[in-house]
């Protein structure tokens, strides 16, 4: 993840974030998510942090596994859920249809159709032995699904850009492990998109020589690149990244199945390039980007910003605790526009 430029200390009621208020979302519009961690111990009441995401109009959510408190908050609201298995799940639904049947019955019918799950994301960034099990599982939460008439729910995996052997150029990407075609398979036959946790930070700060930052962060100026491949020309990271899954699933027979961008963001402090201008820049390049898709798939593209809130209990380097779009105090970390299909409004945030 990349940072944006610091900014230097304001008063977070000085911070106004201009909120485009989506009165719908008609089909073919692009749709811009925010993820819900809760990996803090500060963190807002869920009802808290539903009010804020209809204030800023934000019409999809990401959360990463089943927390009754914030599917309550969420019925009637009318915001997409993808709705997350926990890894520890995945085996289990994977060895058994009756555990899937039961994980249906237990998770999602006593909340569905009051919270629009649009997804059920089994597991997140598998890797190793463990990922071998995630076709079975989509299959068995399928049949679940079909079987008490919840159909329309789709059923997929979130993946990490790992999951392909090569990634440029771009029409190269194709797919490391045999898993990946079957999961690809799966979706191309039930008409379902593949979720992907697309990083351009974490690209470039392990090829800080190699990659403009601006090309990284959506900023102008940056040299276009040209997919040797393809023909193509990207005049960003983004899109080169996620036509490498594209590559990866036609190589793999699903043409047809479309990446839902599950994850991405940008860290505002603790790391190379974490600040909060570059983490501004991407972001908000991000929510701009997105009715104009990539190259290879031109059209609106479906993503999902990480996160809502810096999460003070996240292991690792200090920049995995600062993705956060606001404070836990609700507070904006940096201005972001969210822009949506219906009238513009400007709020300023608690």
């Amino acid at each position: 993840m990349s940072s944006i430029r610091g900014f230097a200390s304001v008063s977070a009621a000085a911070l106004l974030v201009g909120v485009l208020i989506m009165t719908s979302l008609p089909a073919g519009v692009q749709s811009i998510g925010v993820c819900y961690g809760i990996i803090g111990s500060n963190l807002p009441s869920p009802h808290d942090v539903v009010q804020l995401y209809r204030s800023l109009g934000i019409s999809s959510m990401r959360v990463y596994s089943v927390e009754p408190p914030a599917l309550n908050a969420l019925r009637g609201t009318g915001i997409g859920l993808i709705l997350g298995t926990t890894n520890a799940d995945v085996a289990l639904l994977a060895a058994s249809a009756s555990h899937a049947a039961s994980w249906i019955q237990t998770n999602v019918r006593p909340y569905y159709p009051d919270v629009r799950i649009n997804y059920i994301a089994v597991g997140n960034e598998l890797t190793g032995s463990a990922a071998q099990s995630i076709p079975n599982a989509m299959r068995n939460l399928i049949d679940a699904l079909r079987a008490v008439g919840l159909g329309d729910i789709k059923v997929s995996t979130a993946v990490r850009m790992d999951v392909l052997a090569t990634s440029f150029p771009p029409s190269a990407g194709a797919f490391a492990q045999s898993y990946m075609t079957d999961v690809a398979r799966l979706l191309a036959t039930t008409g379902m998109p593949l979720l992907a946790n697309v990083y351009p930070y974490f690209a470039y700060k392990g090829n800080v020589g190699e990659i403009d930052l601006r090309y990284a962060t959506f900023q102008p100026g940056a040299p276009p690149v040209k997919d040797s491949g393809s023909g193509l020309v990207y005049t960003n990271l983004f899109d080169a990244m996620v036509d490498a899954m594209h590559a990866a699933l036609e190589k793999a027979g699903a043409w047809g199945v479309r990446v839902v961008v599950s994850e991405s963001g940008w860290p505002s402090t603790g790391g190379v390039a974490a600040t909060m201008q570059n983490a501004r820049a991407y972001n908000q390049g991000l929510i701009d980007h997105v009715a104009h898709g990539t190259p290879r798939r031109p059209g609106p593209i479906e993503a999902y910003l990480f996160a809502m809130f810096n999460e003070n209990q996240k292991p690792g380097e200090e920049s995995e605790r600062n993705f956060g779009l606001f404070y836990p105090t609700k507070a904006p970390v940096y201005p972001v526009y969210f822009r949506g299909s219906g009238r513009t409004a400007n709020h300023t945030l608690p």
